[in-house]
């Protein structure tokens, strides 16, 4: 673990240096927020909106190495970059447009990990929605710590259904709020 808090402070110093607006999410936002679990890369969204992508991108691929060829077409499609940190473990670097993703890194925090290294993550709300719309059984079982962890009250779920409700509209698939709800009621202290 001490591993990627070296590669995530190298990194946020990289995006501090700059003043790019950015927050760490995934796994490094999930060992706090929720359960600490092995996790195998870092996780940041930058903010780059829409149309501006190519300095961000140019930037990183200056400093750090490709995990494919084609990484920089690939992050203009697919809107992630993919990188090896110098100790060879990945980098996945979202590139956030959405009104949600400015909202997620405008709400992050600075959170205190090892021998005084703070990282400056996305809120547990943000994390919630970021890991019940990727739905996969390792984001649901997130998401699921994250409530028993930060506890249901403590949570702002008027947050969470602004947007993660448009984004289930974006994906159709608006089952994911239903799931959402279902844990949410049965980690309630109310019921």
């Amino acid at each position: 673990m001490r591993d990627l808090i070296d590669v995530a402070a190298k990194l946020q110093a990289f995006c501090e240096q700059r003043k790019w607006r950015f927050c760490f999410i995934g796994g490094l936002a999930v060992q706090h927020l929720a359960e600490a679990r092995l996790t195998k890369d870092t996780d940041l969204t930058l903010v780059t909106g829409f149309g501006g992508e190519e300095l961000f991108i140019d930037e990183l691929l200056k400093a750090y190495r490709p995990r494919r060829p084609d990484a920089r077409q690939f992050a203009l499609v697919n809107r992630v970059l993919l990188l090896f940190a110098e100790n060879g473990s990945g980098i996945d670097i979202a590139l956030g447009a959405l009104p949600f993703e400015e909202e997620a890194v405008n709400r992050a925090t600075y959170v205190e990990y090892a021998d005084g290294m703070a990282l400056r993550i996305c809120s547990a709300e943000d994390l919630i929605i970021m890991k019940a719309f990727a739905g996969r059984d390792q984001d649901w079982n997130d998401v699921r710590m994250t409530i028993v962890r930060q506890g249901v009250d403590a949570i702002d779920w008027g947050h969470i259904e602004k947007y993660l409700t448009e984004l289930a509209t974006l994906k159709e698939e608006p089952e994911i709020l239903d799931r959402l709800w279902a844990l949410r009621k049965k980690y309630s202290t109310a019921g």
